[in-house]
C-alpha cells in the first residue's frame, strides 16, 4: 500500500509546487532616469562626476565653456550702469556752475529793475513840473516793466534748473534702467546654464560626453537615477487582471535578494499586449497580458537594479 501511495503523493506535491510557481508573475526592474542637459551648446570643459558616483541636490555635474556668456553679462552690466547714470543725471537738475550763472543773471536783472523803477519815478516828477514830455515817461515805464519781467524770467529759470528733468523724461529713464536690469538678469541666467548642478539625489548611471567634446544644445550629458525612481514592470495574464488594482500590495523576489521586497501597484495598462519576448514565461506565450507597474519604498528601491529580472507575487 505504501508503494502505491508514494507516487501519488509525489505527483500531488509536484502539482502543488507547479501551482505555487505559476502564481509568480515575471517582470523586470526599470529606472526613470533624470537626464541632465544644458540649454545651450558648448565645449565640455569639466566633468565633475563619474559613473557610479552618488550625488546630492546642488552637487556640480559638468561645465561648458562660457566665454561668450561671460562677455554678454559684462555688456549687460555696463548697460545697467549707463542707464542708472542717465537717470541720476535727470534727477539732479542743473550743475552748480550753471546755477551760479543764473544767480548772477538774476542779480543783474534785479539791479536793472531797481534802476529803471527809480528812473520812472524821476521822469514822472519831471513830467509834473512840465520839464519832460509824456513820451519820455512812457518810455521809462516800459523799461521798468521790462526789467521786472526779466527778473521774473531768471527766477523761473533757477526754479526749473533746481527741479531737474520733466517727469515724463524721468519715467522714461527709469524704464531704461528696468529694461537694462532685466537684460542683466537674462545674461546671468545664460551664464549659470553653462555650469550645471544636480537637482536630485541619486546615482550617476551614465556620462555621455568626455571633456573636450562639443555638446549640442539640449543633449543630456549626465544621467542620474534617484532611488525613488526605481520601479518594477511585470505582466499579468488577462485571466488574472481582475485581481489586480492600483494600490494593491505585491511582493518582489529576485536572484540574490535576501528577502522579498514589498511594493504597491501604481499603474495598470489600459490595453492588452502579447507577452514580450524578453519575459521567459513558463506558460503559453500566445496569451494576452497587461503591463502593470509597482513601486517599492524609497528604502527598498536601491536593492533593485534596472534590467534585473524579478518574480512578482500578488497579495
Amino acid at each position: 500500500m505504501k508503494r502505491l501511495l508514494l507516487p501519488v503523493l509525489i505527483a500531488a506535491s509536484l502539482a502543488g509546487c507547479g501551482n505555487q510557481e505559476s502564481a509568480a508573475l515575471q517582470g523586470y526592474a526599470e529606472g526613470e532616469y533624470v537626464r541632465v542637459a544644458a540649454p545651450f551648446a558648448g565645449t565640455l570643459v569639466k566633468l565633475e562626476v563619474a559613473r557610479g558616483a552618488k550625488v546630492e541636490p546642488g552637487a556640480p555635474l559638468f561645465a561648458l565653456e562660457a566665454e561668450n556668456e561671460t562677455a554678454g553679462r559684462r555688456e549687460a552690466e555696463q548697460r545697467v550702469s549707463r542707464a542708472q547714470a542717465q537717470l541720476d543725471n535727470q534727477k539732479k537738475g542743473a550743475r552748480p556752475s550753471e546755477l551760479e550763472a543764473l544767480r548772477a543773471q538774476l542779480a543783474q536783472a534785479q539791479s536793472a529793475a531797481a534802476f529803471s523803477t527809480k528812473e520812472l519815478v524821476r521822469q514822472e516828477d519831471l513830467l509834473a513840473k512840465n520839464f519832460v514830455s509824456r513820451s519820455a515817461v512812457d518810455a521809462a515805464r516800459t523799461t521798468a516793466d521790462r526789467d521786472r519781467q526779466r527778473v521774473q524770467e531768471v527766477q523761473a529759470q533757477i526754479t526749473t534748473a533746481n527741479l531737474g528733468a520733466r517727469p515724463d523724461e524721468i519715467r522714461a529713464a527709469e524704464a531704461e534702467v528696468a529694461a537694462a536690469t532685466q537684460a542683466l538678469a537674462q545674461a546671468d541666467w545664460r551664464l549659470r546654464q553653462k555650469t550645471v548642478a544636480s537637482t536630485v539625489a541619486g546615482v550617476i548611471t551614465d556620462t555621455n560626453f568626455v571633456s573636450g567634446e562639443w555638446v549640442p544644445a539640449g543633449a543630456p550629458v549626465v544621467a542620474v537615477l534617484p532611488p525613488e525612481n526605481v520601479k518594477v514592470r511585470f505582466f499579468v495574464p488577462e485571466t488574472r487582471l481582475g485581481a489586480v488594482k492600483v494600490g494593491q500590495s505585491v511582493e518582489i523576489a529576485c536572484d540574490g535578494c535576501p528577502a522579498k521586497i514589498a511594493a504597491n501597484v501604481t499603474f495598470i495598462a489600459p490595453q492588452a499586449e502579447f507577452t514580450p519576448p524578453v519575459i521567459y514565461s513558463r506558460e503559453n506565450r500566445a496569451k494576452l497580458v497587461f503591463l502593470v507597474e509597482a513601486r517599492p519604498s524609497k528604502a527598498d528601491a536601491p536593492k533593485l537594479h534596472p534590467g534585473q529580472p524579478v518574480d512578482v507575487t500578488l497579495k
